[in-house]
């Protein structure tokens, strides 16, 4: 089978136990980002913006000229030099007036290229419906003509550095507060255990409580600040144990998996490929005719695309190798991880993205 260049396999190294800070496994609850859109006009275009059959264009055209004393009918607009966009950015916590954020401007019509163009005043909205900032300026399209990692076909989008600034806060009063809640990345009743045990145990008093799989409640001790209580509590460390995972991006063909991450005996078959994992430790003394012989019990016979394995070492990592040396294309691998999981041979979580 034909050996197949495109597929990446990525191993990260788990360990099963080990020290993280909190504020790597855990957010405070309401210390977030805020996401806001908005929905304008990109200008100064060299005949590369949306064409007449974007309606929406000329007529958001036309009420823009309006609001500048110049009255028109959409259907007497030609001009290419105008692009309807979407512009979206996230708002910080603890965001001021003033403040400047990057955002980022999508072509939603049919233009060929936002690259030269200006993006008009564009009022930025929460789902509540209230403007928090207004952003314009100058697009920036990333490395175009293959400078700088970006292409020609990748040019109807672009950024604005500083180019929205915040003109409503969203407040939060954390400072005068007495008490604080901590979410774990990961519901886990174990991790929030070891969390509150941490925490009790840097500040020597019980001022943590674990009230959920996710979620520990805080109390502030009296003799410091909550922002001071908080910074602390963010850099405690705890036993943390980290869930085994397997994250499958079917777009790309990438498997991202624990090194460790065993598979119980199985037996697949999927297309022409068989796969059997054997309970027992078994020598297979196979002469095969393309030269592939793997290490760590893995044995593939070119003739029936047969992988026998010894489970004993066998690994989503070595079963994965295998199959790429096999010639397995990235789908056919993805699908047979997906099958090993459904029935029960691999523990770790299988995350497709």
């Amino acid at each position: 089978m034909k050996f197949v260049s495109a597929f990446f396999l990525l191993l990260l190294t788990i360990t099963s136990l080990n020290a993280e800070k909190v504020r790597e496994i855990a957010n405070i609850i309401g210390v977030r980002e805020n996401q806001v859109i908005g929905y304008g006009l990109v200008v100064g275009l060299n005949g590369t913006g949306d064409g007449s059959s974007s309606k929406f264009t000329v007529q958001s055209m036309s009420n823009l000229l309006q609001t500048v004393g110049v009255k028109i009918d959409p259907a007497d607009i030609k001009s290419k030099n105008v692009a309807a966009v979407m512009v979206t950015t996230s708002l910080p916590s603890f965001a001021r007036q003033g403040d400047k954020l990057n955002v980022t401007i999508s072509s939603i019509g049919d233009a060929k290229s936002l690259e030269g163009g200006t993006l008009l005043m564009t009022a930025l909205k929460g789902v509540d419906g209230q403007i928090y900032a207004l952003s314009q300026g100058s697009v920036t399209i990333g490395g175009r003509n293959g400078k700088g990692g970006g292409t020609k076909n990748h040019t109807t989008a672009g950024t604005i550095f500083d180019g929205a600034v915040v003109e409503k806060e969203i407040l939060y009063d954390i400072y005068n507060q007495n008490f604080a809640n901590l979410s774990l990345k990961n519901s886990n009743f174990k991790t929030a255990v070891s969390v509150q045990k941490g925490i009790n145990e840097f500040f020597q008093e019980d001022i943590a409580v674990a009230i959920d799989s996710r979620t520990i409640r805080l109390m502030k001790p009296s003799d410091v600040s909550m922002i001071e209580f908080l910074a602390s509590t963010l850099e405690v460390d705890v036993d943390y144990q980290k869930e085994q995972k397997i994250v499958v991006d079917e777009r790309t063909g990438t498997i991202v998996s624990g090194i460790n991450i065993k598979v119980d005996p199985v037996v697949i078959t999927h297309g022409d490929i068989t796969i059997k994992i054997t309970p027992q430790k078994e020598i297979l003394e196979n002469t095969l005719k393309d030269g592939i012989n793997m290490k760590n019990g893995v044995h593939i016979s070119a003739d029936e695309n047969l992988l026998n394995m010894e489970n004993e070492q066998i690994t989503v990592a070595n079963l994965t190798r295998a199959l790429h040396k096999l010639g397995a294309k990235p789908k056919d691998i993805i699908s047979i991880l997906e099958g090993i999981k459904r029935a029960g041979a691999i523990r770790a979580k299988l995350e497709v993205i």
